[in-house]
C-alpha cells in the first residue's frame, strides 16, 4: 500500500464529516492489502421500533464501507464512486454493541466493482450478508 494504513484510515475518517456516516457514528477501524473494516454502534438511534437493529442501517454502512474501499483500491484521482446495486440477507438481530462490515473484493473492473461485505457482531455471529456493486464515474 503507498499511504500507511493509518493515513488511510485517518482520510476515511474524515471523509465522514457532515454526512449520514457522521450520523450513524460510522467508524473506520482496518484496512489491509484486500478489505476494509468499519463498524457502527448499535444504539436506539439506529433501532427499528421494536429495539433492534434497523436493517436500512445496516445496509448504510455495508455500502459506506464498500464505496471507501473502491476509493482506496481503484486508486484513481478525479473519480466518483456511486453504489449502484446492493441486496443484503439479514440473519441475525442485534439490540446493543457493535456491528463491523468487512468489503472484500471479488469484481475490481475499472468501471464497476463487486463487493462482499459480511456485518459481524464483536463475537464474529453474522447479522447480515451483503452484496453491493459500486460504479466508478471519471469526473
Amino acid at each position: 500500500m503507498e499511504q500507511s494504513r493509518e493515513a488511510m484510515l485517518k482520510t476515511c475518517n474524515a471523509m465522514c464529516k457532515n454526512t449520514l456516516m457522521e450520523t450513524l457514528e460510522i467508524e473506520f477501524v482496518d484496512i489491509t492489502e484486500n478489505t476494509v473494516v468499519a463498524r457502527m454502534p448499535v444504539t436506539p438511534r439506529v433501532h427499528q421500533p421494536d429495539g433492534v437493529l434497523h436493517g436500512g442501517a445496516t445496509v448504510a454502512l455495508a455500502e459506506s464501507v464498500g464505496s471507501a474501499a473502491s476509493v482506496l483500491f481503484l486508486k484513481e484521482d478525479g473519480v466518483q464512486i456511486r453504489g449502484i446495486e446492493i441486496a443484503a440477507n439479514h440473519v441475525k438481530s442485534i439490540k446493543d454493541g457493535y456491528v463491523y462490515a468487512t468489503a472484500t473484493i471479488v469484481h475490481k473492473g475499472r468501471t464497476t466493482q463487486l463487493w462482499h461485505i459480511p456485518v459481524t457482531n464483536s463475537d464474529k455471529e453474522l447479522i447480515s450478508l451483503v452484496k453491493l456493486t459500486t460504479i466508478c464515474l471519471r469526473k
